[in-house]
C-alpha cells in the first residue's frame, strides 16, 4: 500500500512541476481540433450539430443523407486523437528528462527526477502504462493505426538518439535536424484521420491538406530556436544558437521562420475571415519590431518570452477563426 502511495505522490510531483496534466489535456484538444477544423472548413465542411457536414449531389455514398447533407457524427474517434496528441508530448517530456539527465543534475538540479523526488522506476511505469493505453484506444477506434504507429515509431527513435547520441546529443543544429520533424509527423497523424474518415471530401494532397501540416511545425520551430538564444552576459555552458551562430544570426533565422509561418496561415485563412488576417498581421509586425529590437539591444528581454506571448496570440486568433467561421460563416 505504500509503494502505490509513494507511486501517485510521485506522479503528482511530475505533473506539477512539468507537465500539468489538465492543462496540457485541454492543450492536446486544442491542437487537435485546430488542425482538424482548418482543413474540414476549407474543404467545405460546416456543423449541424454533433456532426460535420458536407453537401453531396448523389446518394449512393455512405453514411447518412439529410436534405442533401452528408452527415458525419463528431464521436470517440475525435476524443481519442486529441488525447493520443496528450499522451505523445508527456511521453515526449518524459523521454527528454531521461536523456538530460546528467546535466540537469548540474544545471536543473531542482527539477523533480534530478532531484531525487521522484524516480526513474515511477516514470517508466506510468509512461509504459500510457503509451499501451494510447496504442489499444487506436488500434480499437482509429481509422489511420498505421500512422499512430509511425508517430510512436519516431517517438521511439527520438528517444534513443537515432542510436546516434555519440553524434546527435554534441550537435544543437543536428539534434534540431532530427528531432523537430516530430511535429509534422504529429500533425500528419491528425490529418490522416481526417482525410480516412471524411473520404472522398477531404484530399490529403490539396494546398490547405499540406500547409496544415506546418501550421504548429513553424512555432513549434521558432520556439525551440528561442529559448536557446541569449545575450551574450547571459551564456552558460548550455550550448545555444546564439553561442553557436551569434545572437544576431540566430534572431534572423527566427524571424525569416515567423513570415514563412504567418504566410501559410493567411492562406489558410483567406477564405474564412479577413478580419483574421488583419489580426495576423498586426501580430507578425509587432514580432518583427521584438526581434529587430532584441538584435539591436539583447539585454533588453528574454526573447523567447515574446514569442510564447506572440505565439499563444496567433493560435488563438486561428482557433477563434474558426469557430466564428462554424457559428457565423465566413466574414
Amino acid at each position: 500500500m505504500e509503494k502505490i502511495k509513494q507511486f501517485f505522490k510521485e506522479l503528482y510531483i511530475y505533473q506539477k512541476e512539468m507537465y500539468p496534466i489538465i492543462s496540457r489535456l485541454i492543450l492536446g484538444m486544442i491542437v487537435f481540433a485546430e488542425i482538424y477544423f482548418i482543413v474540414l472548413i476549407n474543404m467545405g465542411a460546416g456543423m449541424s450539430g454533433m456532426n460535420i457536414t458536407f453537401p453531396v449531389d448523389e446518394m449512393s455514398l455512405d453514411g447518412a443523407l439529410w436534405n442533401g447533407v452528408k452527415l458525419f457524427p463528431l464521436g470517440i474517434e475525435e476524443l481519442v486523437c486529441g488525447f493520443t496528441i496528450f499522451s505523445f508530448l508527456f511521453w515526449l517530456r518524459i523521454a527528454d528528462d531521461f536523456k538530460d539527465r546528467e546535466i540537469d543534475k548540474r544545471l536543473f538540479s531542482h527539477r523533480p527526477l534530478p532531484s531525487g523526488r521522484v524516480t526513474e522506476k515511477t516514470l517508466k511505469i506510468f509512461i509504459s502504462t500510457l503509451i499501451a493505453i494510447t496504442l489499444f484506444l487506436n488500434l480499437t477506434f482509429m481509422p489511420n493505426f498505421i500512422f499512430c504507429v509511425i508517430l510512436y515509431t519516431y517517438g521511439s527513435l527520438m528517444a534513443v538518439w537515432f542510436f546516434q547520441k555519440h553524434k546527435i546529443a554534441k550537435s544543437l543544429p543536428l539534434a534540431l535536424i532530427t528531432h523537430n520533424p516530430v511535429q509534422l509527423i504529429m500533425n500528419i497523424y491528425i490529418i490522416s484521420f481526417v482525410v480516412i474518415k471524411f473520404k472522398p471530401f477531404v484530399n490529403p494532397f490539396s494546398i490547405y491538406s499540406i500547409l496544415a501540416v506546418f501550421t504548429l511545425y513553424f512555432p513549434a520551430l521558432i520556439w525551440e530556436v528561442t529559448r536557446k538564444i541569449r545575450a551574450p552576459k547571459d551564456e552558460t555552458e548550455y550550448v545555444t544558437y546564439s553561442k553557436l551562430f551569434g545572437y544576431r544570426k540566430s534572431t534572423t533565422f527566427a524571424m525569416v521562420v515567423t513570415w514563412i509561418d504567418i504566410i501559410t496561415n493567411f492562406i489558410l485563412v483567406w477564405n474564412l475571415n479577413k478580419v483574421s488576417v488583419a489580426i495576423l498581421a498586426v501580430l507578425v509586425s509587432w514580432m518583427t519590431w521584438k526581434f529587430l529590437e532584441f538584435k539591436k539591444e539583447p539585454t533588453k528581454f528574454k526573447l523567447v518570452d515574446k514569442v510564447e506571448r506572440y505565439t499563444y496570440l496567433q493560435e488563438s486568433t486561428m482557433i477563434l477563426t474558426v469557430v466564428v467561421y462554424l457559428l457565423v460563416g465566413k466574414i
